[in-house]
């Protein structure tokens, strides 16, 4: 019987170091899943990130927001069965994806709210930009949908977190200090009763490895990868 899988289309660019890895994630779990010469049905749309980053640092929501309703738009009139946005901070926008498209939309936050809840895991630190910490639209989303108790570094953490995240990780540069930083942050949280971690930004998992901790940690953007290669296989997509 032949396999008919969904066109996943993605918005990346931000940064193209996370995007990269969502491609390749993308074609080896489908190779994984389905074996001989498989690969992803995939249509790409890329950002330049020097644009995102000027409104995100200037607080302009609306103009990201109108940045990705248009790519969401251009791929669903390019054969896009769904929507993946490559990037955890920018589903702060993502009603205006869902607004002005028609197929699914693949949250974030959803994906990895159902795989914590699978674990029965329920207090989470969640590590990402400043903006994906303190801002609510990806708390609420695990409180609210999930049940979950989310904790956030301290303010000093968070400025360390979001540095590195913009200085470093999203100009593809991976230290062994950054590194052990975000280690020290994340054992201390688990001396206060937390039970996982949350890689609340995609390029984490380029630094931090589920090996280099002794409790559970989320990487959202395999989970995301997981969560559309399953739609796209099994065809569940409404």
């Amino acid at each position: 019987m032949k396999t008919q899988t969904k066109t996943i289309g993605l918005i990346g660019g931000m940064g193209w170091e996370s995007s990269k890895l969502y491609y390749e994630r993308l074609n080896k779990k489908v190779n994984e899943v389905l074996g001989g010469s498989h690969s992803a049905k995939i249509i790409l749309i890329s950002v330049d990130f020097n644009e995102i980053e000027k409104f995100t640092f200037d607080n302009n929501w609306k103009a990201i927001g109108n940045i990705m309703a248009k790519c969401a738009l251009q791929l669903e009139r390019a054969g896009a069965d769904m929507i993946v946005l490559c990037t955890n901070l920018i589903h702060l926008v993502s009603d205006a994806i869902t607004e002005h498209t028609t197929i699914p939309f693949v949250h974030i936050a959803d994906a990895t709210g159902e795989v914590i809840q699978k674990e029965k895991v329920k207090n989470v630190l969640l590590l990402g930009t400043k903006y994906t910490m303190e801002k609510d639209f990806y708390t609420n989303t695990l409180i609210s949908n999930y049940g979950l108790e989310v904790n956030i570094p301290n303010a000093e953490e968070r400025e360390k977190i979001h540095g590195i995240i913009y200085n470093e990780l999203l100009k593809g540069v991976f230290t062994e200090d950054s590194k052990q930083t975000f280690i020290d942050i994340i054992e201390s949280s688990s001396g206060k009763g937390v039970e996982g971690v949350i890689l609340g930004c995609t390029e984490l998992s380029m630094l931090i490895s589920k090996s280099d901790l002794n409790i559970p940690v989320f990487d959202t953007g395999q989970i995301h990868v997981d969560k559309a290669i399953d739609l796209a296989i099994h065809n569940t997509l409404s």
